[in-house]
């Protein structure tokens, strides 16, 4: 990484790795989750994940750039996190709470991860990818919202 074009790869590729592994635990996460809109919420957001992935490969591929080679450590810990929380022994509605908040913390690293992305494509003048990276932190930052709107309206409540 010489330069902020090379720091724009890495991101990218980093996000990549980061939505790859996101989809790998999701249908697990749909599997764990009791409550029907939580399900149908996270299977709603497998298949955006995958479609953003699709996106970020092709973004990657638009540059020349191949789009594995990184592994998103960050991701990998967030994912574990998940994990646990599937495998908690505990009632259907405390586990809803926590796969929400797990969800949560996966959500806000894309949405760091997708704003500095979009940053540093504006820097450089990549107003295509800009318009792309928009759309994809747009659609993390409104399954957030999704989720913390069900978790404050519902899920919590049904925990305590």
């Amino acid at each position: 990484m010489k330069n902020l074009q090379g720091l724009l790869e890495h991101q990218l590729r980093d996000l990549y790795s980061a939505e790859g592994q996101y989809a790998e635990i999701l249908p697990k996460m749909v599997a764990a989750a009791s409550d029907s809109k939580l399900k149908a919420m996270f299977t709603d957001h497998l298949k955006q994940t995958k479609s953003q992935q699709d996106r970020v490969r092709q973004l990657l591929e638009d540059i020349d750039v191949k789009p594995g080679g990184v592994k998103c450590e960050a991701m990998a810990g967030l994912i574990k996190e998940c994990q646990g929380m599937i495998d908690e022994d505990t009632t259907a509605a405390v586990k809803d709470a926590g796969l929400i908040a797990e969800a949560q913390r996966c959500e806000h690293y894309e949405i760091s991860g997708y704003g500095t992305a979009t940053k540093y494509a504006m820097t450089l003048g990549h107003d295509d990818m800009v318009e792309v990276l928009d759309a994809i932190l747009d659609e993390e930052s409104r399954f957030d919202e999704e989720l913390n709107d069900l978790a404050i309206q519902e899920i919590n409540q049904k925990a305590v």
